[in-house]
Order: structure tokens, then C-alpha cells, then sequence
């Protein structure tokens, strides 16, 4: 049994996180997200994610929380648009990392997007608990442990009829596969905080355990790839 499966979670700070937004390093580093993104087939795995947890139905409110520069939620948009249009789209993120490229993307799409420059529990905060048809997150609970991780399941499950996360799987191979990630390209922030990720990721049923046990839902918790560990809630009844 490989030590990633062994000890418990451990969750760091990532340097990327405390980078200002001009920093080239973070620059750069954004960069490298989204050729990891593309390495781990993160837009199909999402879009399945999606199709199971709103079971078919065409989401017209999409949120995603710790959203980076909105180019993976784009990437989506543009597959789905025929499908799902006028979709009103908001993307949460303590920084403004969208560019006026990404913005005239999900417009020529026919999409509304909204940015919100917010810290993710400022917004679960100061934003209503109304239902929104999706909420998702990419590679972004795993910041998050014990009292703050239940704290912000609890907002989103009072705000979403789905919840679909992608995260780091905590496994041989992805840890193997973080210490790999130069091979891409990436620069020395993103192979830093490519494997504290990993650390940091979920495996099992370890978000089902800190989901909100208030309310009818229907979990499903699993592997996908080698690398990426998943996580689906929906209010059951639709």
C-alpha cells in the first residue's frame, strides 16, 4: 500500500495562492493549470459529472466556485452551447483573472457571465440561499479541511440542486504523476503545488462524509482516470 493512501490528508498553503495576480510566476503558473487541465481530461470528466448530477436536464444558473480564469468553464460552454443556451454563468474568485478574450467567448455563445471578485465564503455569505441549478468546482475543495471544508459544503448544498467537484485524487499514480508535471512544462510554482495537491486530495467517500446530512440528496463519490477524484450531489426529486 503506497504512503499517499496511507497517511491521512495533509493540507498546505500552495504558493500560487498568495501570488499577486501580475506575479510572472502566477502568470505562468495559470498557464500550466490549464495544461494540466487538458493532461487530466478535466472538461470530460466534468461534463459526465454534470450529465449525471443534473441528470440530463439543461442547467439555465451555473456557478463556479474558485473558477481561476474562467477558461474551463468556457472550454465547457462551448461544447454544451447548442444544448444549454442563454445560460446565465457566474464565476467566483478572489481574484479578477478573466480576460476580455474569455468574457467575449461566453458572449458570443449567447451566455451571461457575472465575475464576482469575492473570497468563496464572503459569497456564500452575503449570497441568499437561492437554488441555483449547478454549482462546481475544479481542483478547489482541496484547499479546504476540516470546519472550513463543512462549512463551505453546507453553503453550496443550501444553494445548488447539483454539486459537481473534480478534485486531486490522493493515490500512487497521481502523486507519481505530480512529481511529473515539469515534464509539461510547468514552472517551479506549479510542481511545488502540483503534489501538495495531491496530499491534499480526497479518495473513498471522503466528501460524502463532510456533505450536509440535512435534506434529501443523492451522492455519488468516485475515481475517474488516474488522477482525478469526484464528487456528485443532487437534491433528489430534481
Amino acid at each position: 500500500m503506497s504512503s499517499a493512501v496511507r497517511l491521512p490528508r495533509r493540507v498546505e498553503p500552495e504558493i500560487l495562492d498568495y501570488l499577486p495576480e501580475a506575479d510572472p510566476r502566477a502568470i505562468r503558473a495559470r498557464k500550466d493549470l490549464r495544461r494540466i487541465n487538458r493532461a487530466m481530461a478535466a472538461q470530460t470528466i466534468l461534463c459526465r459529472g454534470i450529465d449525471a448530477a443534473t441528470r440530463g436536464r439543461p442547467p439555465r444558473c451555473i456557478v463556479e466556485l474558485g473558477a481561476g480564469d474562467g477558461t474551463l468553464l468556457l472550454r465547457v460552454a462551448r461544447c454544451r452551447a447548442t444544448k444549454w443556451p442563454g445560460v446565465k454563468a457566474t464565476l467566483v474568485e478572489r481574484q479578477d483573472l478573466v480576460s476580455p478574450e474569455t468574457r467575449d467567448g461566453f458572449a458570443t455563445l449567447g451566455w451571461k457571465l457575472h465575475v464576482v471578485t469575492r473570497d468563496v465564503f464572503d459569497w456564500v455569505d452575503q449570497t441568499p440561499p437561492v437554488v441555483h441549478d449547478l454549482l462546481f468546482a475544479n481542483l478547489f475543495l482541496h484547499h479546504f479541511a476540516g470546519d472550513a471544508l463543512e462549512r463551505l459544503l453546507s453553503g453550496i448544498a443550501a444553494r445548488s440542486a447539483a454539486f459537481v467537484a473534480c478534485e486531486p485524487r490522493r493515490a500512487a499514480a497521481a502523486l507519481l504523476g505530480s512529481h511529473l508535471v515539469g515534464l509539461l512544462g510547468c514552472n517551479a510554482v506549479t510542481r511545488n503545488d502540483a503534489v501538495l495537491s495531491v496530499h491534499a486530495g480526497f479518495r473513498n467517500a471522503e466528501l460524502t462524509a463532510a456533505w450536509p446530512t440535512a435534506g434529501a440528496w443523492e451522492i455519488d463519490e468516485y475515481p475517474a482516470g488516474l488522477f482525478t477524484h469526484c464528487f456528485l450531489a443532487s437534491r433528489s426529486g430534481g
